[in-house]
């Protein structure tokens, strides 16, 4: 067996969505010839609530070395826990690398920031390393809370200039999807032909539903109504996903009688993750006179679990991607697992539009870009329309399986192990 570290400043029990990635790596990598070791930041730094079953999905032997880090009381300093846990994350990777033969360095991000942990340890003991892109490190001018001088101007100045300096030494860069890492690339021309590049997503886990039975686990934002037809989006909103949003909206209201009966949820959508009244949804849905009629909105994240079994418990999932190419959403592949319909609306470049398509799991409307989200307001409803008829008739028994076996979770971990293979080996 292989060994590699992984980095993840934040690991269950933390209920960010980011850990997902790092806990399959490490729950498959055995069956592939890497024994993974955790080093991640102690749970009593993280700032956000604690979700507990996510412990639960972790497996029995895996090694988690737990680090301290930077308080943010009673004074708050700085937040980003890859600051924060920097120091102790690096002194612990080079105690695993002074004490055992280590193979690999592996680090995803965001935290991105941690990226340079990969850099500074090639430097200290000439361990290859590689980083994966769960999101883009550098980013256009696209927030719109972006002014000059403050904390979203200074992260994509910063990212600017740190990516070069974390990436030159890289063994392996690997993404959710190509688009992901393709501009690292770019900016980077050096790493071409000499590092190995590889995507996947994170992918879907049919034993995370198993849990889910095993713990009991009931919905409790909405109950089933046989004359109500319930579609769950669960996950944080992106900032370039409310333009879509505001054009579905506007369907809807322009066809009100068409979703007579029809709800649509909106789950951890809020402006901070644990915020009861940091509505997002709410506001536009009151533009439209839709609000708690056929849109209804719990900003709050809730507890991972919680959330697949309120996809499990509608009568269908709602996919909502972004204005932006490279994004591609893994509650595709929960809303598969979850055994219910899929309707999305995605940017034509999202591989989840093969995925749903090819499988047969749902119905999607694709859209080119920013300059293309009219065709949103115009098709809408017809598509909506064609998607409850397909949804009347879902069997999931007839969902192509062994298509959707490619994006399972082992699968996937399979094709990062693989790449780890090759990087070691150049």
């Amino acid at each position: 067996m292989k060994k590699v570290v992984i980095v993840s400043p934040h690991f269950p029990p933390s209920n960010l969505v980011g850990v997902h990635r790092s806990r399959l790596l490490s729950q498959h990598l055995p069956d592939f010839g890497w024994e993974p070791t955790i080093v991640t930041v102690h749970h009593d730094y993280y700032e956000e609530e604690l979700d507990w079953n996510l412990v639960e999905l972790l497996p029995e032997n895996l090694r988690i070395e737990r680090v301290g880090a930077l308080p943010t009381e009673p004074v708050r300093l700085v937040g980003n826990i890859g600051v924060r846990g920097f120091v102790p994350m690096l002194r612990r990777i080079l105690s695993l690398i002074d004490r055992e033969n280590i193979d690999f360095l592996y680090i995803s991000i965001p935290s991105s920031f941690a990226a340079l942990l990969g850099r500074l340890v090639y430097e200290l003991r000439g361990l290859p390393y590689g980083i994966d892109y769960r999101d883009p490190w550098v980013q256009p001018r696209w927030h719109p809370e972006e002014k000059l001088f403050n904390k979203h101007w200074i992260a994509r100045k910063l990212a600017n200039v740190l990516e070069p300096i974390a990436v030159k030494e890289a063994s392996l860069i690997t993404g959710v999807a190509e688009s992901y890492y393709e501009d690292v690339l770019t900016r980077n021309p050096h790493l071409k032909g000499r590092v190995v590049t590889e995507s996947a997503p994170v992918g879907g886990e049919a034993r995370d539903f198993q849990k889910v039975q095993e713990l009991g686990l009931q919905p409790h934002l909405f109950e089933r109504d046989a004359q109500t037809f319930d579609l769950v989006y669960a996950g944080a909103m992106l900032p370039k996903a409310y333009e879509p949003l505001e054009r579905m909206l506007r369907a809807i209201a322009d066809h009100r009688e068409r979703f007579d009966g029809v709800r649509f949820h909106f789950i951890g959508t809020g402006k901070t993750p644990d915020d009861p009244e940091g509505y997002n949804i709410r506001p536009l849905a009151e533009k439209y006179g839709l609000w708690q009629d056929v849109i209804f909105e719990h900003p709050a994240r809730i507890p991972y679990l919680e959330a697949l079994v309120h996809q499990e418990a509608a009568d269908a999932v709602f996919v909502l991607g972004s204005t932006e190419s490279h994004y591609t959403p893994s509650k595709v592949y929960q809303g598969v697992l979850a055994g219910n319909p899929l309707l999305a609306v995605l940017h034509e470049a999202s591989t989840a539009c093969e995925v749903i398509r090819a499988t047969g799991a749902g119905k999607v409307l694709d859209f080119a870009g920013e300059a293309d989200v009219g065709r949103i307001e115009e098709q809408f409803a017809d598509v909506f329309g064609d998607f409850r008829g397909f949804a009347e008739a879902f069997d999931p028994d007839k969902v192509d399986r062994e298509y959707f076996d490619q994006y399972s979770a082992r699968s996937t971990t399979r094709t990062l192990a693989d790449a780890l293979d090759r990087a070691v080996g150049k």
